[in-house]
């Protein structure tokens, strides 16, 4: 089952918002030229809160040791981040971004 994230105009372009749905860890959505991406909030380097970082066009800057994550493909892509970031699969239906759960997704990316 698909989750309401939120409303896609909560995410404007070049903006960010961390939520927490309900059974999820803490996400933060990203809007790139009008297409939305999910990631874990929470750095893979240090325990951060990439929505509080900087996006530097389509990368999350962490604000603990300032690496960065392409937010979208995940990919670390300055040190000191190694790990990628986890992804999560989403879909705009009708004005709203929902969640798309791995149990149904074989591409949804949890690493």
């Amino acid at each position: 089952m698909n989750r309401l994230l939120c409303e896609t105009a909560d995410v404007p372009d070049g903006g960010k918002l961390a939520l927490q749905p309900e059974g999820s860890p803490e996400l933060v959505v990203f809007n790139i030229s009008g297409t939305f991406y999910v990631l874990a909030d929470t750095c893979s380097h240090g325990a951060a809160a990439l929505s509080e970082g900087d996006l530097i066009g389509c990368e999350i800057e962490c604000p603990l040791h300032q690496g960065r994550f392409d937010v979208t493909t995940g990919a670390a892509t300055r040190r000191p981040a190694k790990k990628p970031q986890p992804m999560y699969r989403c879909q705009v239906e009708d004005g709203r971004l929902y969640l798309i759960d791995a149990d149904e997704s074989a591409d949804a990316k949890t690493a």
